[in-house]
């Protein structure tokens, strides 16, 4: 599979346990992460955020109270996939402990996904759709050596 050129922009915020999520998001696991969901070049953003700021952007741009895991704010589809995804750190932290996962694991999900929807993907339109998100999510996981995010079998 030939992986698409990605400039990648890795930011923190001001987070509790910065050293922790710092250690599961070194670069160049984030890059690999989105580079497997790429159909096409990119310039992504990747933002890790605390609840404040995570909860204020859910607030602004979907109009949903509180923080959630991941947001992504896409800008261009093609010829070069231009978008922000910012995942907040204490939602992350606390489902992957809920789940049963690695941080690490967890984040490498929410990347893609975020990814994914940088390309247009989405899964609240319909549910074939979001078979079809899912299905992706899990064939770039395992393709990344990660188990099925879900635990039930995608078709």
């Amino acid at each position: 599979m030939a992986l698409h050129d990605l400039r990648l922009s890795l930011q923190f915020g001001a987070i509790a346990q910065a050293q922790r999520h710092r250690s599961a998001l070194p670069r160049h696991f984030v890059a690999r992460c989105i580079r497997h969901a790429l159909q096409a070049p990119a310039e992504i953003t990747v933002r890790i955020v605390d609840e404040e700021e995570g909860g204020a952007l859910n607030q602004g741009y979907r109009g949903k109270t509180g923080p959630t895991n991941v947001l992504t704010f896409p800008y261009a589809h093609s010829p070069t996939v231009v978008a922000d995804v910012v995942l907040c750190a204490p939602v992350v932290a606390l489902q992957a402990r809920q789940e049963g996962k690695t941080l690490a694991a967890h984040y490498a999900h929410l990347l893609v996904h975020g990814a994914l929807h940088a390309q247009g993907w989405d899964h609240e339109t319909g549910h074939e759709e979001a078979l079809a998100m899912e299905s992706r999510e899990v064939a770039i996981l395992a393709g990344l050596g990660l188990p099925n995010p879900y635990g039930r079998k995608v078709t």
